[in-house]
């Protein structure tokens, strides 16, 4: 440690601004320029996992048209430094966006960082296809992609590594990703069937693993009085530098701006990858705790009633005797090996454990006065998972056809053990939250099994690519088996089983007609287990056949240079179960068709922006109750908009000057659109002051979330559920490159 703090500071090239000796700006140089096109001859050198841009620098394993990775393992960011040029897409791997048939947005650590974005629903903000569905001081994270729920459910949903089962479970810490990426959209050919079923798209974590040397501490502070840091650190070792290190993580705690409510959050993660000439390999290893008092909870509403004006996003009817613990466990080893130099070999195994302990009830506003009533519930949860794959990526010419295949074989599996004792009715308000007389958990040993699933998948797919990479077809299949057991809450006796299969492809057409134009579309499919017909149905206990979601997507995306823009239109329709003259059967359809416009880069060398706006018409097109068909789904509004800027001051160098203003539209609480939200409007700033502080690189960061302290529901989860915005809250932090 004492070698490392001696060390000398890392030499950093300006990001996305002036260049300002001693004082820099935190972007490479490379992001002002105009990005040199990828060649197909590029394209044809051997596996790109074995493309190094410096001795032993870890790479991301990508197919032919794919985006070449950086120094750091990947993809390079865009101008500005705080969009990646790429990301990846399930099976195959990383790919260049002007290659891409589908509409994926990266987001750097750079722009994580900046934007002092503590989770992945943080990071997330700035995306007009994404919104969080679960409040601000909750436990959870989960969204709303393109109008369908994602990570609603005790299966986490996040993707790692284009991975289930590895990442942790309920939320995303930071500390440990280079990328967050979203690819829009069902994926079932692609990246397999989502745990929970979510269909909407998939959100990737790329982890950190060590690149160029590096020494990072920062310190923080949230409102009311949180405090915390945390720590990057990354080396690497050989003779070619083929050993590689990288472990970073945080302590937090302290009260946040939510009434009575406290947390208090630890992370720690290590990735090792050895860099050999065709052998390849990375372990990681992530350990987090997560320790809620009084944690935010989502609200029902009592039917037939009208959603009361929100309240003060301060206040907290969660009683302060209340409280969650989660604790999460993760490993993933990655293998690679080169047979040739047009044959490449991989294998990955890995998995997760989650542990929950937990008090808290789910409050329902019973009057438009406000008052709610909860019953808090003891809960205690073990979810194991683990997953495996193998397969083999390959490359080679059919006349002047380029192909570039990808076929795998892989095996998810989870278990979910559960006990739950319930404590006694609470009242209050959420205009005037009470405090009521203490109740403690009782915790009975023990937890018997709820579920347990297995999902097995077979998978190829093909890019082809003629015309010098003019013209790109990706065709793709996967055959997926599901297999699942449901068992009698706390007794764990067998109720029903489920064993099904469906078969989805994928097609994804790339024209480029010009170096910076793409024209693109696709059809891909989702797919999601069928439900359990449940007690009370004329057929209890019958399995439905997993249900499938259907896209249809065009667009265009066009590369200015220093700015990027993507417009797509899509149709997505998703079956579903419900309850129908005492049966239960797949009767219902949502579908969703919606408008995109994205754009991110550097409007000049000192001013970037980010964001853009989707077009939401949903609509509910099959349902057994005749009333509602046309209605508007349950949390889909009509409109989404994000637009976030950055500006590099002239006569100050080194402080930047950073907005965010964030729309979203109407919502319904209910299928009959009698319970609306109201839309609302959220107004973030924030500043940045990078200096030199004895040699060491050194940014101040300071951001207000909230700025007009607006009051407002933010949004609706598939259940009918909704939450509370969040308040104003101030963020400060000090980062220091030793």
């Amino acid at each position: 440690m004492l070698a490392w703090f001696e060390s000398p500071a890392q030499s950093q090239t300006p990001q996305g601004g002036n260049s300002l000796p001693p004082v820099t700006v935190d972007a490479p140089t490379q992001q002002s320029a105009r990005r040199a096109p990828t060649k197909r001859n590029a394209a044809r050198v051997r596996s790109t996992s074995r493309r190094t841009t410096a001795p032993g620098a870890p790479q991301t394993e990508t197919v032919a048209v794919q985006s070449q990775p950086s120094k750091s393992g990947v993809v390079p960011a865009f101008a500005g430094g705080q969009v990646a040029q790429g990301g990846r897409l399930g099976l195959l791997g990383n790919t260049d966006t002007m290659k891409s048939p589908f509409n994926v947005t990266s987001y750097t650590d750079k722009f994580i960082r900046d934007q002092q974005a503590a989770t992945a629903a943080d990071a997330l903000i700035l995306d007009p296809s994404v919104r969080s569905s679960h409040p601000t001081g909750g436990v959870v994270d989960s969204f709303n992609i393109r109008g369908f729920p994602v990570n609603e459910g005790n299966n986490g949903e996040f993707v790692f590594e284009g991975l289930y089962g590895i990442a942790p479970n309920y939320r995303i810490f930071t500390d440990y990703v280079e990328r967050i990426e979203v690819l829009k959209g069902p994926s079932a050919a692609l990246s397999g069937i989502a745990p929970n079923g979510g269909v909407g798209g998939v959100i990737n974590v790329v982890p950190k693993r060590a690149g160029e040397d590096l020494t990072r501490f920062t310190a923080g502070y949230g409102s009311a009085a949180r405090f915390g840091g945390h720590w990057d650190i990354a080396r690497r070792y050989g003779d070619s530098k083929e050993w590689g290190v990288r472990t970073s993580g945080s302590l937090r705690g302290g009260d946040t701006p939510i009434e009575r409510q406290s947390e208090t959050t630890g992370v720690g993660s290590l990735a090792l990858d050895y860099q050999g000439e065709r052998f390849r390999s990375w372990l990681y290893l992530i350990a987090q705790t997560d320790r809620f008092n009084a944690p935010s909870r989502p609200f029902l509403m009592a039917p037939g009633l009208q959603v009361p004006k929100a309240p003060d996003g301060r206040l907290n009817v969660t009683q302060p005797w209340e409280w969650s613990r989660i604790n999460d466990q993760s490993a993933l080893w990655r293998t690679e090996y080169d047979v040739s130099d047009q044959v490449t070999l991989f294998a990955d195994v890995g998995g997760s454990r989650t542990n929950v302990e937990r008090f808290f009830g789910l409050p329902t506003i019973i009057n438009t006065s406000g008052d709610t009533t909860s019953t808090p519930q003891f809960f205690g949860l073990s979810v194991d998972r683990y997953t495996y794959d193998g397969g083999v990526r390959a490359r080679f010419d059919t006349g002047f056809v380029h192909h570039a295949v990808a076929f795998q074989a892989s095996v998810y599996h989870d278990a979910l053990y559960r006990r739950l004792t319930n404590g006694s009715l609470v009242g209050s308000n959420i205009y005037n939250p009470t405090v009521a007389p203490a109740q403690f958990a009782n915790e009975i040993s023990g937890r018997p099994r709820l579920s347990d699933s297995e999902l097995t998948g077979l998978s190829i797919a093909d890019t082809l690519c003629v015309l010098d990479e003019r013209v790109l077809l990706t065709l793709g299949v996967r055959r997926q088996g599901v297999e699942a057991n449901n068992y009698l809450s706390n007794v764990g006796t067998l109720t029903t089983s489920y064993d099904k299969s469906a078969t989805t492809p994928v097609v994804g057409l790339v024209v480029r007609p010009l170096d910076n134009v793409s024209l693109y579309a696709n059809y891909i499919e989702g797919l999601s287990r069928g439900d359990v017909a449940p007690q009370g149905t004329s057929n209890e206990g019958e399995v439905l056949p997993p249900y499938i979601a259907k896209q249809y997507e065009a667009g265009i995306k066009v590369d200015f240079g220093r700015v990027a823009t993507t417009f797509s239109a899509f149709e997505i329709s998703k079956a579903s179960g419900e309850r129908s003259a005492g049966r239960f059967a797949a009767t219902a359809e949502t579908q969703v068709r919606g408008l995109e416009f994205n754009v991110y880069g550097e409007l000049m060398p000192d001013v970037r922006v980010l964001g853009g706006v989707s077009l939401l018409d949903g609509t509910l097109t099959k349902t057994a109750v005749a009333a509602n068909i046309g209605n508007t789904p349950i949390g889909v509004p009509n409109v989404q908009a994000n637009i976030g800027a950055e500006w590099d001051l002239p006569w100050m160098s080194g402080l930047t000057l950073n907005g965010a203003v964030i729309y979203t539209g109407r919502q319904f609480v209910d299928t009959a659109n009698r319970q609306p939200i109201p839309d609302w409007t959220r107004l973030d700033l924030g500043a940045r002051y990078t200096t030199a502080i004895n040699g060491r690189k050194t940014i101040f960061r300071a951001n207000i979330q909230n700025v007009t302290g607006e009051s407002y529901w933010s949004s609706v989860a598939s259940f009918g559920t909704f939450f509370l915005g969040a308040p104003r809250t101030y963020l400060l932090s000090m980062t220091v490159d030793m």
